[in-house]
């Protein structure tokens, strides 16, 4: 979109492309329309908002074949007024993002706006964005987040990243272990709404048209297991990269960057404590950051945010390609860009259109039991992401595989997301839901909770189609590894190399696996990574041999 910025003839095939799906509408004028016009521009919004799944953005002084025009300050001002009122219309508020004079064969200087227009669907509370944060121990993870969602600047000793600690050891090492969520909202003018102003999750929640939550994951090695896990269960819908200024690309960052492109999650890159370091080692960093990202595994194009002008093209661009890779300088003490990160945040769509959510609703519940708890008064509440269907207070479903390989009925009691209660959960979100007095001894990460109509199918053994990314002899029969699908994490071992009998870094091969402890719920085409010290490899589900609970007690020996 830079491009077709600078020069509307060029940019005009990108710009008919998005003009026809998608949530950017271009307009050349909107003055004093008729008022079946009217009804119809009004009619054009709706379907946009659907598309970018409460939000889209129009461009006024832009034709429809993406050729920049501009308008005279008097039409651009009877254009905005009429933009108001379809708005207000269909109920959405919007916000002028950026404003641009563009060379015209005239006399009058001539102007292009940009828009955003948010509504908050009628059937959901707000518009929710997943972002997970990645990054190397000691880069400022945690201090970034408390920065953005406690609304107050570190003190450069780690004060605004002790509200985030879960445990003690964390805040006495200062090192995050667990995965931790923290949100931050923006309101229907794109103000950021945050703890500031002693705010509770439910407030931020109610003045909020807009939710980012974000998935705090550990940089320690010794975690990496925690990272994995929390990258393959709670579906982010993109990552954060955090890069320290003054050490650059170091310990777990390549394993990070590379634990993303693996599994297929668009990620931008924060370069964080400028404050500490001369303006030539950001730069250093930031010239080694483009270097990694341009090579050939990557296929990454880096795109150095220094303007808001740049964080809006920024976000509009990340949406459309998944190769697009942002780059923000910024200090969580001194606060240096910190608006920059603010605006894209705030402006990004949805990654997943509206089409593919509504398929997902239509199929039957199926929802990943990522976290499980016992909440005084309320019983045993399981945390995670609705795959699947929708999910209603009272719903009657079964959860499994246990040890045995069956499948247990529970009711739903009530549904939490981010911290307050909702009545219905839709595919994609991710919510606490209360079971009651269910027993939480027979529940453990990695089960399901499906509709009983589903007739859930388990396997101990299942084949994948692999790339050993990295092995330091050969991997060949009998080899064990830790396989994590989804929430699903088990040690599994080798029982098959199908038409070889080993293999070494970089090779291809379709390997039967099987679990060592208890069957799982896999389904064919699941993406899989496995680890085993540093072997890693990545591939996907091919074929699961279904077996009945009986065949599982047997084969594991109950």
């Amino acid at each position: 979109m830079a491009s077709a910025e600078r020069d509307g003839q060029e940019g005009s095939g990108v710009y008919q492309i998005c003009a026809e799906d998608g949530n950017i509408e271009y307009k050349l004028k909107l003055v004093n329309p008729s008022q079946y016009r009217f009804e119809h521009l009004v009619t054009q919004m709706k379907w946009r908002l659907q598309e970018g799944r409460g939000e889209a953005v129009y461009q006024i002084g832009v034709e429809d074949n993406g050729l920049l025009v501009g308008l005279a300050e008097e039409e651009m001002r009877a254009s905005l007024k009429t933009l108001h009122r379809m708005a207000e219309k269909v109920g959405a508020d919007i916000t002028v993002l950026r404003e641009r004079e563009v060379d015209y064969d005239s006399d009058m200087p001539r102007k292009i706006t940009e828009v955003l227009v948010r509504k908050v669907p009628d059937n959901q509370q707000f518009l929710d964005l997943r972002v997970a944060v990645l990054g190397n121990v000691d880069s400022g993870k945690s201090t970034l987040l408390g920065v953005l969602t406690q609304g107050e600047l570190d003190n450069g000793r780690g004060r605004a990243r002790l509200n985030l600690f879960r445990h003690l050891h964390e805040i006495q090492s200062g090192r995050t272990s667990s995965i931790s969520f923290e949100i931050l909202g923006f309101n229907s003018k794109g103000e950021v709404v945050n703890y500031s102003d002693s705010r509770t999750a439910e407030e931020i929640c109610e003045s909020s048209s807009k939710m980012i939550t974000f998935i705090d994951l550990a940089g320690h090695h010794k975690y990496l297991h925690t990272t994995i896990f929390g990258l393959t269960s709670y579906c982010p819908d993109c990552a954060l990269l955090l890069v320290s200024a003054n050490t650059g690309i170091a310990g777990t960052t390549r394993e990070h960057l590379g634990l993303a492109l693996a599994l297929k999650v668009p990620f931008f890159i924060v370069v964080s404590k400028v404050d500490l370091c001369a303006k030539t080692t950001v730069e250093r960093t930031v010239r080694q950051l483009e270097r990694v990202l341009k090579q050939p595994g990557c296929h990454k194009v880096p795109m150095l945010v220094t303007s808001e002008d740049d964080a809006v093209t920024a976000a509009q661009q990340f949406a459309q390609s998944p190769n697009v890779t942002p780059i923000f300088t910024l200090s969580s003490v001194s606060g240096e860009s910190l608006d920059l990160l603010k605006v894209f945040l705030n402006i990004l769509p949805p990654l997943t259109n509206s089409k593919e959510q509504e398929e997902l609703m239509q199929q039957l519940t199926e929802f990943q039991v990522d976290e499980i708890y016992t909440v005084p008064e309320v019983g045993t509440v399981v945390g995670g992401t609705l795959s699947s269907g929708i999910c209603r207070e009272g719903d009657q479903l079964v959860v499994g595989p246990t040890d045995d390989g069956r499948f247990l009925e529970l009711r739903v009691c009530s549904i939490q997301r981010n911290r307050s209660a909702c009545r219905v959960l839709r595919a994609g979100q991710a919510a606490t839901l209360a079971l009651g007095d269910f027993d939480r001894a027979l529940l453990r990460k990695g089960m399901v909770m499906v509709s009983p109509e589903m007739n859930p199918t388990i396997c101990s053994v299942f084949e994948a189609e692999i790339v050993l990314l990295f092995h330091a002899t050969t991997f060949r029969r009998g080899f064990q590894v830790t396989v994590h699908v989804g929430n699903v994490r088990q040690t599994a071992v080798v029982e098959k190399i199908h038409a070889k009998d080993k293999l070494r870094t970089g090779e291809k091969a379709v390997v039967r696996f099987r679990f060592l402890k208890h069957p799982e719920y896999l389904k064919v085409g699941a993406k899989l990574l496995f680890r085993e010290g540093v072997t890693k490899g990545i591939g996907h589900v091919t074929d699961v041999q279904a077996i009945t609970a009986g065949e599982a007690q047997a084969s594991m020996g109950f």
